[in-house]
């Protein structure tokens, strides 16, 4: 991860699962009512255990599998150093997450897990990824490390609210506010990316200049702004799909029914000419 690409791949990682998210829970949200819609997000939740499973293994291969990667070996050939402690690192946070796709498919087959099981993993998941990189970034550069500490911010807030999520079921606040957390992971793990290792080869940041901390830290604030405009703009559409929806399907139901009494008005009168 010491470079673009290694901060790019968990931050698209993040952004994607935030995006979906941001989809799926105004509609679970929205259709709740609806019996048949109960099914069909438990098939999702499944789905998306696959999803996670999936991404989790790209991630550890990737860290691995690199040219200059530990290829699965954590001491040296002569025994005297660790190898890639830092790939090794960024593989157990994605192990762990990894964990949690195959605890989310398993809540949701035949074998029907504890409901709120799936939620603790993945609380268990952030909070391990917070908990690797809070001592990934010691004795780093003042801003290196500040960087880091605010991507902490989102990570141990998103633990926190999946931990109440499992004594708070199908709570849309709750759900919601880890959607935008997850949005803020993505877009800045890719922010760090930019900044520490710009992929147009240009100058880097000066590291230990104070304003540049000021700035990064106005950067935070406008992209947790972001994520909520998203939230926002999402849960709009949403609304507005299930009314739409709503329209059509209570218009195609009153057609059915006008239909029905036209036929059986008809098949009345025709009785009483034949009488």
């Amino acid at each position: 991860m010491a470079n673009f690409k290694g901060h790019a791949l968990p931050g698209s990682f993040f952004l994607l699962f935030g995006l979906w998210w941001s989809v799926k829970y105004p509609l679970k949200f929205l259709l709740k009512k609806k019996k048949t819609s109960r099914l069909c997000f438990e098939r999702v939740e499944f789905a998306e255990g696959i999803a996670k499973a999936v991404f989790s293994l790209v991630g550890i291969l990737a860290e691995q599998f690199v040219p200059d990667g530990p290829h699965l070996h954590l001491l040296s050939a002569d025994r005297g150093s660790w190898v890639k402690l830092m790939n090794w690192q960024h593989s157990t946070m994605y192990l762990f997450f990894g964990i949690s796709g195959i605890v989310d498919m398993l809540t949701y087959s035949s074998l029907r897990l504890p409901i709120g099981l799936d939620r603790l993993v993945l609380s268990l998941a952030v909070f391990n990824e917070g908990f690797l990189f809070y001592f990934h970034v010691q004795h780093r550069p003042p801003l290196d490390l500040h960087i880091h500490s605010l991507l902490l911010t989102a990570v141990f807030g998103g633990s926190i609210i999946i931990m109440l999520e499992v004594f708070l079921r199908d709570n849309i606040i709750l759900e919601l506010f880890r959607t935008s957390l997850a949005i803020l992971q993505g877009t800045w793990f890719w922010q760090i990316g930019f900044v520490l290792y710009p992929p147009s080869g240009g100058p880097k940041w000066n590291e230990t200049d104070h304003g540049n901390i000021m700035f990064i830290t106005l950067c935070f604030c406008w992209h947790f702004a972001v994520a909520l405009t998203i939230m926002a703009i999402s849960y709009t559409l949403m609304y507005w799909f299930v009314k739409i929806k709503s329209r059509k399907s209570g218009a195609m139901e009153l057609g059915e029914l006008k239909s029905s009494e036209r036929n059986s008005h008809i098949n009345l009168l025709n009785g009483s000419d034949e009488e």
